[in-house]
């Protein structure tokens, strides 16, 4: 009884490893909705959590050796991680506002124009979300604010450009004249697309950096834009 019980646990763990693992490509490669992902996602944390918990008490309670023991270990690892990360995200998810439009000018966010065309069929349009994300945004990320550089304006949009290729954004197009760069951030698992744009505009002695990125869809983006604002800023000051 116990073998076939072990053994239980550990087909069932495996198993739920997998399917976590695989929500993401299955979605990316659009072999599921994005609800099934989720769907799928949702539940294999819960069954890798619970697996953990059964193998931490099999380790406890019934000491397995050889093989056994090491499979039991790798799922109380395993299942630990593969729990813990999409509740993680689920934390974050309840303690950010429900937004996926992020700018540094609020008043007047800047324009995806080559991106346009890229973002036809998005789940969420091209246009600004509005002035009730914007007062979300204030209240969620005060620090998310134009950036001013005493760097002439074309030395800081080379800058600019480099690390937006070197944080692995697809540059979309890039206009020294106009001052804009438009990119494309694409996430590892799941390949949900970001667009961000980068506006230089001179002002008097120094050069005013406006960022806004964009999910093409979801509701809330889980703090990832804001994120990716603060970094690229951390990065583009360093570098100036």
């Amino acid at each position: 009884m116990f073998n076939k019980f072990t053994l239980a646990v550990i087909v069932v763990g495996i198993l739920a490893v997998l399917a976590l693992a695989i929500s993401g490509p299955l979605y990316r490669f659009e072999l599921l909705s994005l609800g099934d992902a989720f769907f799928i996602l949702r539940y294999s944390a819960i069954i890798v959590g619970v697996v953990a918990i059964l193998s931490l008490l099999l380790m406890i309670f019934r000491r397995p050796q050889g093989a056994k023991q090491g499979l039991l270990v790798a799922l109380i690892v395993v299942g630990a991680i593969g729990f813990y990360l999409p509740y993680q995200q689920y934390q974050t998810a309840m303690s950010v506002p429900r937004i996926h439009d992020i700018s540094t000018d609020l008043e007047n966010p800047p324009a995806f124009v080559a991106i346009a065309p890229l973002r036809a069929d998005a789940p969420n349009p091209v246009e600004y979300a509005g002035a009730e994300t914007a007062e979300q945004q204030r209240e969620a990320y005060p620090d998310i604010t134009t950036y001013f550089t005493a760097v002439a304006p074309a030395a800081a949009f080379d800058t600019a450009l480099l690390v937006a290729a070197d944080m692995g954004w697809e540059i979309i197009a890039s206009d020294p004249a106009a001052g804009l760069i438009e990119a494309t951030a694409t996430t590892t698992w799941f390949g949900f697309k970001d667009d961000v744009v980068i506006r230089l505009v001179a002002t008097g002695d120094n050069t005013a950096i406006d960022v806004r990125s964009k999910s093409r869809v979801g509701l809330s983006d889980v703090g990832a834009n804001a994120r990716r604002i603060r970094a690229f800023i951390e990065e583009l000051d360093s570098r100036l």
